[in-house]
């Protein structure tokens, strides 16, 4: 069944039960349920996302545009779940407890984190379209026929500098220019604080680095035990490691400030069912990015890996070139061309929606993270003896 339609059953379901408000401890069997349904549906998306496309479908490999977009949109169906399970049709009191006292504020904190990188990843994409223009440039001067050497030139300009803006050292950041930071939801206020939203035009100070604020989410990220296992405490601890995975995911992907370290791990037991294709996911993210950290920083988008190993090429075709070119070589070279013209089709068609739908995540945490405050809010006031 298709994620839409699952999810759909799965919200549906959900809200049938709870036209009335239910006890947390009246019906545990039906929570049982809800959490082993929730597990199913994350582990039946991310395996879908581990499994390698079919050989004519290469827009859809590991870390493309195309996977991306596909990632968040598992993001998006486990956040709606997750808040089907803790919010819909409860008493807010029963999410004050231990330890969702402590487990939801933990997560609230990883959103705002979340939020920032969702900037970062967004300044990483324009620069990414940055390059492909760059590698346009070069498409159109090499799809004459004859090429000429005034064409060689112009492509090899445009070339040199998309492989030069590729591997820019990204302690530099996307934007050298930029020396303050727009803050999501302000410095370091507490859990509670509203404080105001600011757009995802984002600058980064020289020294924020992506790889710590993803460490820092990953922070007391620990798989509850015992009794808690079988309690709300699993929903908000699997949701905790999905925002943590997705963000891990996007900035490997993606150019962001300053990533080193970012191919460590954060723990997933792997002795958890649903966590199996994450795991098999980040090691395959991981053994890419050990690969790729001494030859450059442009992140490990497929068709970025494409656009720098194409130019590679297609820069020895035209630092040699000299009218009319041998036939070899430049049939060879059309070839290339080609493909690298398909594949800038794909980055304009798919980049502009990737960024429609990492400002939709943006917004939706925003939302997530105010609904969950105003619940934390009403349970407070709920709990509070009478005077």
């Amino acid at each position: 069944m298709p994620a839409t339609e699952y999810q759909g059953s799965f919200l549906g379901r959900i809200s049938i039960r709870r036209n009335q408000v239910i006890a947390m401890d009246g019906n545990h069997e039906q929570e049982l349920e809800d959490l082993e349904h929730f597990q199913k549906h994350v582990s039946d998306r991310f395996s879908e996302l581990l499994s390698p496309p079919p050989e004519d479908v290469p827009a859809d490999a590991l870390l493309s545009i195309s996977w991306l977009r596909k990632l968040l949109d598992v993001f998006l169906c486990c956040d709606a779940e997750f808040k089907a399970i803790l919010l819909m049709g409860r008493d807010p009191s029963q999410i004050s407890k231990p330890p969702l006292d402590r487990l939801i504020p933990e997560l609230l904190e990883r959103a705002v984190k979340a939020l920032d990188l969702c900037n970062a990843v967004t300044n990483g994409v324009e620069s990414i379209r940055h390059c492909q223009r760059l590698a346009e440039i070069a498409v159109s001067a090499l799809e004459n026929k004859p090429i000429g050497d005034g064409q060689a030139k112009r492509a090899k300009k445009a070339l040199t500098s998309l492989l030069s803006a590729m591997n820019l050292d990204d302690k530099e950041g996307t934007n050298t220019k930029t020396a303050e930071r727009s803050w999501s939801f302000g410095r370091r206020g507490a859990n509670k604080e509203r404080a105001p939203v600011r757009s995802l035009s984002y600058q980064v100070a020289k020294n924020w680095s992506a790889a710590k604020q993803i460490q820092a989410m990953a922070n007391n990220l620990v798989a509850p035990r015992g009794n808690e296992a079988n309690g709300l405490a699993s929903p908000v601890y699997i949701m905790s490691t999905v925002l943590v995975f997705v963000m891990w995911a996007l900035v490997a992907a993606v150019p962001c400030q300053e990533r080193n370290g970012l191919a460590t791990h954060f723990p997933v037991p792997k002795q958890l069912s649903w966590a199996h294709s994450m795991i098999g996911l980040q090691d395959k993210i991981g053994d890419e990015w050990k690969k790729k950290e001494k030859k450059g920083m442009a992140g490990l988008l497929e068709e970025m890996q494409k656009l720098e190993k194409l130019g590679q090429s297609l820069i020895e075709f035209t630092d040699s070139y000299q009218y009319p070119g041998e036939t070899e070589k430049v049939e060879e070279a059309a070839a290339q061309v080609a493909e690298l013209a398909e594949t800038c089709r794909r980055m304009e068609e798919g980049l502009v929606p990737l960024q429609m739908q990492i400002r939709e995540v943006f917004h939706r945490i925003v939302r997530s993270r105010a609904e969950f405050l105003d619940v934390l809010d009403q349970g407070g006031k709920s709990s509070m003896p009478l005077v």
